[in-house]
């Protein structure tokens, strides 16, 4: 019979990786512990973290023409997916290069953020960096709650978010946080319904960008 789990005795905490890396792997070793005082086998668990924070914001910019709703996509390179799915050992062979990857925008709610003025401050930014348009943070919605896109190995929480855009000829040159991975990159206003279907049929792949996109359009059915 299964014992109810109370929590965690950590053995060892081991840090691998240092403040210079984008991500770092801290690794546990760890027993379950449990409601009657019995304790598990010893094992360990691995999780992902970033020096810089622990969560993300991610944001769907759409602009409205009468019904007409359109959301921005932008590509990014993601050499992750280029080198990390050899085809030969995929389930499913996959020679797709992944060059450009189109997702919506997306970045990392630093240690200074903080309460929900700081991540719609950090939208804000995110907007005028990875896309040139300039929003008041005010503006800036929740599309519901939080989620965490891969809790067995990150603890990250990604924030969904929405900003309507009303002139999208107001765009200036994004700035980007200079970094290589942004280079390249290239913006594409599609229809929201368009942008959602592209995510079912695989021209768009980004699991974070699809329930944006769909928690954007409950939205905006509900308001």
């Amino acid at each position: 019979m299964m014992k109810d789990v109370v929590g965690y005795e950590i053995e060892s905490d081991t840090l691998v990786g240092d403040e210079a890396g984008f991500f770092r792997v801290r690794r546990l070793r760890l027993r379950n512990r449990r409601s009657d005082g019995s304790q598990s086998e010893p094992y360990v668990c691995e999780y992902v973290e970033r020096p810089k924070g622990h969560d993300a914001v991610v944001v769907a910019i759409y602009t409205r023409d009468g019904q007409r709703v359109r959301v921005l996509v932008r590509e990014a390179l993601r050499p992750a997916l280029t080198f990390g799915r050899p085809s030969s050992e995929l389930a499913v062979p996959d020679e797709r290069p992944y060059l450009g990857f189109p997702e919506v925008v997306a970045g990392i709610v630093e240690r200074s953020d903080r309460g929900e003025a700081g991540i719609r401050q950090r939208a804000a930014d995110e907007v005028a960096e990875e896309a040139g348009y300039e929003v008041d943070p005010a503006a800036v919605v929740f599309l519901g709650a939080g989620t965490f896109p891969t809790p067995g190995s990150m603890a990250e929480k990604y924030w969904l978010l929405a900003v309507e855009i009303d002139d999208v000829q107001a765009c200036c040159t994004p700035a980007g946080d200079g970094s290589p991975m942004e280079e390249g990159g290239r913006m594409t206003w599609l229809e929201l319904d368009e942008a959602i279907a592209a995510c079912v049929v695989g021209r768009i792949e980004d699991a974070k960008t699809e329930l944006a996109l769909r928690r954007l359009a409950d939205h905006l059915r509900k308001s």
